[in-house]
């Protein structure tokens, strides 16, 4: 019997987290046994002008109100075809500090979203969101938290004593929040510690200017191997305005790093051993968690045994033989109700 085909349609290849978590997904060889994932790349707002074939049809794009009518074309175009749409980008706090017009930005999702069979969240504080302003109906909202192979994390060494290299990792964009990181950095007094920020975006001039003349602040471009980046510090910050997963949290900790984050979003999903919420989003509260983490004579617990890969892949694996093209028998089997691969609202 062929493996049906399952096509991820993508319309931005930048390296960053969502390209490496679709390589970890059509690499992984266990979800290979099942389908034949394979990653196509898009022109934004034009992914029904070409030919797909696929069993199923996963959207890994970005909603805009440009690209609502040709995602009805891609709609009636495969009809029977199981469409499926991954929210990578959009979060309650996204829309709390980008949208300007908020109900029209929420009659978008419920439009764009209402063309799919299932809209998989990242994380579950987001699928929350989805249900609690009925984004999408609660039957098919699905959780499965991102993942990339942490194989290479796990098999760092631990930091040495005591913490005093900080990393920050990630675009350099308002998102990430390293205007305040450095910022807060600044504040702290000690000469032995450092910050090194990984990373290419927009903000690289002003988080410069920003970091002026302090010689502990040191940015080193895109890290282009991000176990090399995680190994190279002690601490691992991340003061996110918004995110829909945080998948640096996840390596840092199978690194066994320490994890100062702003618990927002999906930062909220990550609430182990190891992973530190940081009370206020101020200079001053990230300031003294900073002096705090690092004056420790001994470090931190931290959980190194992460599951992400393992729930990955049967998460991925329940939302395709709920559909009726991975069906054996005449009925779809249930969905396994675990921590990812989960319908949403939890229901006893």
């Amino acid at each position: 019997m062929n493996r049906p085909t399952v096509l991820h349609l993508i319309d931005d290849m930048t390296t960053g987290g969502v390209t490496r978590v679709l390589q970890f997904l059509v690499e992984n060889p266990s979800l290979a046994e099942q389908a034949r994932h394979e990653i196509r790349s898009v022109r934004r707002n034009r992914v029904s002008r070409i030919r797909l074939e696929g069993d199923v049809l996963v959207s890994h794009l970005a909603m805009n109100w440009a690209g609502v009518p040709d995602l009805m074309r891609l709609r009636s175009l495969h009809a029977k075809t199981p469409l499926l749409h991954v929210e990578h980008s959009y979060t309650e706090a996204f829309v709390a500090l980008n949208v300007p017009h908020k109900r029209r930005f929420v009659t978008l999702l419920r439009t764009g979203y209402s063309l799919f069979d299932r809209i998989i969240a990242v994380s579950h504080t987001q699928a929350e969101w989805f249900s609690r302003r009925r984004l999408a109906r609660s039957e098919t909202i699905t959780v499965i938290q991102s993942a990339t192979d942490l194989s290479r994390f796990r098999s760092l060494p631990p930091p040495e004593q005591p913490l005093l290299k900080i990393g920050a990792i990630g675009r350099l964009h308002r998102q990430k929040g390293f205007d305040l990181l450095i910022e807060a950095f600044r504040r702290t007094t000690r000469p032995d510690l450092r910050l090194d920020i990984f990373g290419e975006g927009p903000e690289r001039q002003a988080l410069k200017e920003l970091a002026g003349s302090d010689p502990r602040i040191r940015f080193h471009g895109l890290a282009h191997d991000p176990v090399a980046a995680i190994a190279s510090v002690d601490i691992v910050a991340m003061p996110s305005r918004w995110e829909a997963f945080g998948m640096v949290a996840a390596e840092a900790q199978a690194a066994g790093r320490p994890v100062l984050v702003n618990p927002v979003d999906g930062l909220r999903d990550q609430t182990s051993i190891g992973i530190i919420a940081v009370p206020e989003f101020s200079v001053a509260s990230w300031s003294e968690a900073i002096e705090e983490l690092a004056g420790l004579t001994t470090s931190p617990a931290v959980a190194r045994d992460v599951q992400n890969e393992v729930k990955f892949v049967s998460g991925w694996k329940s939302v395709l033989n709920s559909l009726p093209c991975f069906a054996t028998s005449g009925a779809p089997p249930a969905i396994n109700i675990g921590s990812t691969g989960l319908q949403w609202p939890l229901r006893k």
